[in-house]
């Protein structure tokens, strides 16, 4: 099962401390090309004018923490990297708890998680910690250790281009900005990761392959700022990719067009691995696709997840771990479901019967001779495979596409690929 494998790549990505610059992107990506030698990381300076946004400064983090009045190191940097606010800027000093309190958060609903906070855009620091940690601490004076530095640096990205027959493309987008949590955030590199191997073993797609491994938000932007009108050219179809790791659910969000290939075949392939997907409409997203099907750029990006950022509870905090949530299973069902969509969109070809009228397939042995009323059980498998083959036929006008027969004989798309394989043998379809 290959989710064993991605959920040990998960793992060695773990402790790394993300955010939308710095070193842990860096060292996030120099992993990922260890499976991919030919990513490319690309590196856009800070102040650099994207769009709208500017590229930010980027944060590097030393150490952080704070001593209780009673001598305890607490919300150590070090021992979760989940303790400090993204991108909090330096702070040394002493500080009464009434006004620690201020630069605190908890979740008092989930007394036991550390919360997922970030500060990009505005300066400030702060410490995240359980409700249960906070209810423990006393008056007093607390001394604060926040050292970090924010600086004119970089903002990194991976991209990796597969060559294939074609130069349309499909897109496969994933983030690499959160720290140490499980389904939203590791899930989709490492899925990605994974399907970006196997696509270069295929020995050549149909179809060219954009993959990118960026910050969330502000990298989709960067990178469309310098790549959209190429983009729209080349990509007729793709998926952002995130949350892909759980065994609770699959959920579809749909482009904001909502009728591209993407979203025809993301909603095919859900269909037949789970007839209980949850769909979503376009004003529920939240992440990159937000970037990619907005006005003027009108990329045909929809997405295939299991459970929904936003939706499970341990999501954006410490409890959202390779354990409990994050499973081997729960990987190679999103990788399966990705790798079938892709599938689906390199055969979903149009094709053309050869001759006028049904062909006779008894004489290519394709249906039997007799005609009996009680067939033996071997006469009745061939004869329930002829009549596929025949109603498959039916549609091949040179207009219909095999997605949209797999739709007309209510059937999974992959149920065709050899019956495809099968006409193509005998000369009786061709590519339109």
């Amino acid at each position: 099962m290959i989710g064993n494998k991605i959920h040990q790549f998960a793992r060695e990505l773990w402790p790394i401390n993300r955010s939308i610059t710095g070193k842990g992107v860096r060292e996030t990506l120099e992993k990922i090309s260890r499976h991919l030698p030919t990513l490319e990381i690309k590196s856009i300076p800070s102040g650099t004018q994207v769009f709208d946004w500017i590229v930010p400064k980027e944060w590097s983090v030393n150490e952080a923490y704070i001593i209780a009045p009673s001598g305890k190191k607490i919300c150590d940097f070090s021992k979760n990297n989940l303790h400090l606010v993204g991108y909090s800027v330096p702070f040394v000093g002493s500080i009464s708890f009434d006004d620690l309190k201020e630069h605190l958060y908890t979740l008092s609903d989930q007394p036991n998680a550390i919360p997922y906070v970030t500060s990009y855009y505005k300066e400030r620091w702060g410490f995240c910690l359980s409700q249960d940690q906070f209810n423990k601490l006393k008056k007093g004076t607390y001394k604060v250790v926040v050292d970090t530095t924010l600086f004119d640096g970089e903002l990194n990205y991976g991209e990796l281009l597969i060559k294939g027959k074609s130069n349309k493309e499909i897109f496969l987008s994933t983030y690499i900005c959160h720290p140490s949590m499980a389904n939203n955030e590791l899930s989709g590199p490492t899925v990605v990761t994974f399907l970006a191997k196997w696509l270069q073993e295929i020995n050549k797609t149909d179809f060219s392959y954009r993959i990118i491994f960026i910050p969330e938000t502000i990298g989709s932007i960067t990178y469309l700022s310098k790549n959209y009108k190429d983009m729209k050219k080349k990509i007729f179809a793709g998926f952002n990719v995130s949350c892909v790791g759980d065994d609770r659910a699959y959920s579809y969000l749909p482009s904001r067009n909502g009728k591209t290939l993407s979203d025809m075949i993301a909603k095919h392939v859900l269909k037949w691995i789970d007839p209980n997907f949850v769909e979503y409409s376009w004003l529920d997203r939240g992440s990159d696709e937000r970037q990619y099907c907005a006005p003027g750029i009108d990329l045909p990006i929809a997405s295939i997840l299991r459970t929904k950022y936003g939706i499970y509870p341990e999501y954006h905090t410490s409890l959202d771990n390779l354990e409990n949530v994050v499973t081997p299973k729960g990987l190679d069902g999103g990788y399966w479901a990705i790798r079938k969509a892709i599938e689906a969109i390199e055969k979903n070809k149009k094709y053309k019967t050869t001759i006028l009228c049904e062909p006779q397939m008894s004489k290519r042995d394709l249906y039997p001779t007799l005609s009996v009323g009680n067939l033996n059980e071997e006469t009745r498998l061939k004869k329930a495979a002829t009549l596929l083959i025949m109603n498959f036929i039916s549609f091949c006008d040179g207009h219909t596409s095999l997605l949209e027969i797999a739709e007309n004989l209510n059937l999974p798309i992959w149920k065709l690929y050899d019956v495809v394989d099968l006409l193509k043998s005998h000369s009786l379809i061709d590519e339109n």
